[in-house]
């Protein structure tokens, strides 16, 4: 996959949002609209940067929507979507990605596997842009200046058309470069960068998205997208003694007679843990997105597999309200390290350590953890997602 950097529009005033805040920094689910947008680009793997464009003035919301996140520092915007665009790529031509995904900041229900298939599509042979949208359910009426019926418009190959908008880079710079200098009327007459790119001849296909991703642009789309719906799953995982000094736990070190067996450090709660978040969102098991014949899991900790899942889970709008873990073994004894395993789930999942509970049981001698041949783990995760 060639490389793609994500452009991410945040410069726009929202006159029709209405708040006290631009719609972009508006609060949904706790966290800042941008914020929600950044992390289901942070979930998407084939993003390899992320650049955010900002109107002047705005740091200070910026800073707070992308904290901990460690991107590059904001570019600063124009009066128009379309200046505020040309100056996010001229910032990118320094070092210029081969793709570039345009995004509205206030479409923050982004699906990571649509930003994936909309690079795919560029990505093609003959092909200079890909843009995700939704083909047209309604019948299409136009009216005369008096709102009568005046025809029916044909639905058929036709769009709603969405962000990500994704383009090779240089055909796309040339293109915001050459409408630069249009006058107002004209400009404004292109909506969109797709348009933008079909102006300049420019090649570019639709995909198929999802009604989710929809744009934030009044106060009551906020309402609505707050409204949020509980969702429980479960993860269950095992693992066998080898030879070793300490078992990893949770992303704690446990002194012990033997260590755990696996493809990465073998943390069966952390493993267990990414399966129940996983299944709040129906985003499959750890084995899909972790791989365990894939030799980069080796060895790694596994504090990045409850990590990515922390960040899918976020990239839907969702928020974790707890994460409840059970381990089942005779030994070592859970005890005089629960704290800790608590205070470390907490980090991984950025939460508060109110929100997380480790407990600990024995099978009564019965059973592989009876005959203290391994350890295994139980696993409860409640989020809270938008409703759709």
């Amino acid at each position: 996959m060639p490389t793609c950097t994500a452009l991410i529009v945040a410069a726009g005033r929202g006159n029709r949002f209405g708040g006290p805040l631009p719609k972009q920094y508006a609060i949904l689910n706790g966290q800042p609209v941008l914020r929600h947008t950044l992390l289901a680009y942070r979930a998407a793997p084939e993003i390899g940067a992320i650049r955010v464009v900002i109107a002047p003035g705005d740091e200070g919301f910026y800073a707070a929507a992308s904290r901990d996140l460690r991107l590059s520092s904001p570019v600063l915007g124009g009066a128009s979507r379309q200046q505020s665009v040309l100056k996010g790529l001229e910032a990118l031509a320094e070092d210029e990605p081969e793709l570039v995904a345009i995004h509205d900041a206030a479409r923050p229900f982004v699906r990571p596997a649509d930003i994936t298939a909309c690079l795919t599509a560029a990505a093609a042979t003959g092909i200079d842009g890909a843009v995700l949208g939704v083909p047209l359910a309604d019948t299409v009426k136009r009216t005369d200046r008096e709102g009568a019926v005046a025809e029916t418009v044909p639905r058929a190959n036709l769009w709603r058309a969405q962000t990500p908008q994704v383009f090779r880079f240089a055909p796309l710079l040339a293109a915001h470069r050459a409408v630069a200098s249009l006058a107002e009327a004209e400009a404004t007459a292109l909506t969109d960068d797709a348009a933008v790119a079909e102006r300049a001849g420019l090649k570019v296909v639709m995909v198929a998205g999802s009604e989710d991703n929809r744009k934030i642009t009044t106060t009551d789309d906020l309402r609505r997208a707050t409204a949020v719906e509980t969702r429980t799953a479960f993860g269950f995982d095992v693992h066998g003694f080898s030879p070793g000094d300490a078992v990893m736990l949770c992303g704690v070190a446990v002194p012990h007679t033997q260590a755990l067996a696996g493809h990465s450090d073998a943390d069966v709660a952390l493993h267990a843990l990414t399966d129940a978040l996983l299944g709040t969102i129906g985003a499959g098991d750890i084995g899909q997105h972790f791989p365990p014949s894939d030799p980069q899991w080796r060895g790694v900790s596994s504090d990045r597999f409850l990590h990515r899942a922390v960040d899918l889970v976020a990239a839907r709008g969702g928020r974790i309200v707890h994460l409840d873990l059970t381990l089942v073994c005779e030994a070592p004894r859970i005890g005089p390290h629960r704290e800790a395993m608590v205070a470390s789930i907490a980090r991984i999942a950025a939460v508060s350590p109110d929100r997380v509970s480790v407990k600990a049981t024995t099978t009564e001698g019965l059973g592989f953890t009876g005959r203290r041949e391994g350890i295994a783990a139980q696993a409860v995760a409640t989020v809270e997602i938008p409703r759709s």
